[in-house]
């Protein structure tokens, strides 16, 4: 008799914590449910932001889409500076010249050769030349852009009367002015024949006629380009007779061609001073260093050396700019 009380109060007891055991399951249960699906929503976030990145990366104009072979390099720096103002127009500086480099990789190659620099220089001349090679290295590498972007508008420049001359036969051929265009950016080289095939592609992707034209004007700044600009998206919203107007700007193109390029023979002497003007002030400097061993850091030991070394290189820097200027002629 005493085992059957026993046992209904086990029974009980077995009954009154099954619910409680059941609900922590329960609660255990979800609660792995959502870490997994916590989880799995991070990585599809993640992934689909990549690739949307990647999307934008491919399609904006600010930067040259990555060629097949080719692995990019310093790919995080790149995409934090396309996020800034700065950064977008470094990159399309970089698309002006042609040149196959990321904002990423141009910006950590100048750190780095302006570093290099400020070792070379205060370990040859004197510590205090250490930052303005530096600063001479940041300096440099931006020039030798303008440099790059000023030769590819110049090939551009010199294209033009071909590239004028293509789409006018492909229009008086009967063909839409976007045809013409893709026509002729398969037929002619670079870098007139890349940068129509960057317009072919934004007609492609549904941009208007005058937005595609007007990111080539930007891309490479000249009054010729500008000129051809004008003159095709005008006839193209006013459907005048765009075969005459393209006959007689090839014409123009060509007498403009030729009287650059006889202004840029007569100034060639002069261009040459100006870059040996620092030239000699620099050779100045390390013959004095080579003639007396340790002048330059004696010189630049005090406030008095260092500032005239300062106003020296200032006047040099006027010097160039000065000449440059002075040879400058708009045709």
């Amino acid at each position: 008799m005493s085992a059957l009380p026993t046992t209904v109060t086990a029974a009980s007891a077995l009954a009154a914590t099954d619910p409680l055991e059941r609900l922590g399951l329960l609660t255990l249960g979800v609660t792995l449910l959502a870490c997994v699906l916590a989880v799995v929503g991070v990585h599809a976030y993640a992934s689909g932001r990549a690739q949307r990145q990647a999307l934008v990366d491919r399609l904006s104009q600010a930067g040259p889409p990555p060629l097949a072979g080719r692995s990019r390099r310093f790919t995080g720096v790149d995409r934090r500076l396309r996020r800034t103002r700065a950064g977008r127009h470094l990159a399309t500086r970089l698309t002006g010249t042609g040149l196959d480099v990321t904002p990423g990789e141009f910006t950590v190659y100048v750190l780095a050769g302006s570093a290099a620099l400020w070792i070379i220089a205060q370990s040859l001349l004197a510590s205090f030349f250490g930052p303005l090679a530096a600063l001479l290295g940041v300096w440099g590498a931006f020039a030798f852009l303008n440099w790059q972007r000023a030769k590819r508008i110049e090939r551009f420049i010199n294209q033009l009367p071909e590239l004028s001359r293509l789409i006018a036969n492909g229009t008086q051929a009967g063909l839409a002015l976007r045809t013409a265009i893709t026509m002729a950016a398969e037929e002619m080289d670079a870098p007139a024949g890349e940068e129509l095939a960057k317009v072919a592609d934004k007609l492609a992707l549904g941009h208007s006629v005058d937005e595609a034209l007007g990111e080539l004007a930007k891309r490479l700044p000249s009054r010729e380009l500008v000129v051809l600009v004008t003159t095709l998206v005008l006839s193209n919203k006013a459907g005048g007779q765009v075969v005459g107007s393209l006959r007689n700007l090839t014409d123009t193109l060509e007498q403009r061609k030729e009287t650059r390029r006889e202004v840029r023979t007569q100034l060639s002497q002069v261009n040459m001073t100006a870059y040996s003007v620092p030239l000699i002030g620099f050779g100045v400097l390390l013959m004095m260093d080579r003639a007396g061993p340790g002048t330059l850091e004696r010189m630049t030991g005090s406030f008095p050396g260092q500032a005239a070394v300062v106003i020296a290189f200032s006047l040099y820097a006027l010097g160039f700019f000065l000449i440059r200027r002075m040879s400058r002629i708009d045709v």
